[in-house]
């Protein structure tokens, strides 16, 4: 699926499923609290951080698609092409980072 799919699927969900887009602002927090659901499985399956007794290992991967769909919830009640956009970022930090991470001392 491409991200203009991903796009077209997530548009139809909502006309189909949902009653409306939410407004941008609520679809940011929305996005915000997905985030955070992403950072707490990776503070505790990744970092220093322990899953309570009572709680269970959620699906990370879960947990980034719903940030995916969010995102992609913005863009299209935002007007924009993420195709297009990531496309244009990727050529974007190719040209602008060509060597800079392989001339970076830190990495190496």
């Amino acid at each position: 699926m491409t991200i203009s799919q991903m796009q077209a699927s997530v548009d139809e969900w909502i006309k189909t499923h949902g009653v409306r887009y939410f407004n941008e602002l609520t679809n940011m927090a929305i996005l915000t609290e997905e985030v955070g659901e992403v950072a707490r499985i990776m503070s505790r399956k990744y970092g220093e951080q322990s899953f309570k007794n009572n709680e269970s290992e959620k699906d990370l991967g879960d947990e980034l698609a719903d940030v995916l769909w969010v995102i992609c919830a913005i863009a299209n009640q935002t007007g924009i092409d993420l195709q297009k956009s990531f496309e244009q970022n990727m050529l974007k930090k190719s040209i602008r980072d060509n060597k800079r991470h392989k001339l970076n001392s830190k990495l190496i």
